[in-house]
């Protein structure tokens, strides 16, 4: 997994005091990639997921059933 920082706003927190990551609806390729790494038993920050903090978090999770790419943009506008 990637250090817990903000896909938004870049700020970098500790997920005990607060934000988490959210997991968004997988493509195609995410499937794929996700697959990959189960079968091999590898570890690593999956492409369909992302960390949010306290600010952004709420609104990441009322777009869980977008792709990660169509909620960032969302989000960002």
């Amino acid at each position: 997994m990637r250090p817990p920082e903000c896909a938004i706003c870049d700020t970098e927190f500790d997920p005990f005091e607060g934000g988490d990551t959210v997991y968004f609806r997988e493509t195609e390729s995410d499937k794929k990639q996700n697959q990959r790494m189960e079968r091999q038993g590898l570890t690593g920050h999956p492409p369909n997921c992302d960390w949010f903090c306290n600010a952004h978090l709420k609104q990441a999770q009322d777009l869980q059933h977008l792709h990660l790419a169509e909620a960032l943009v969302q989000m960002r506008r």
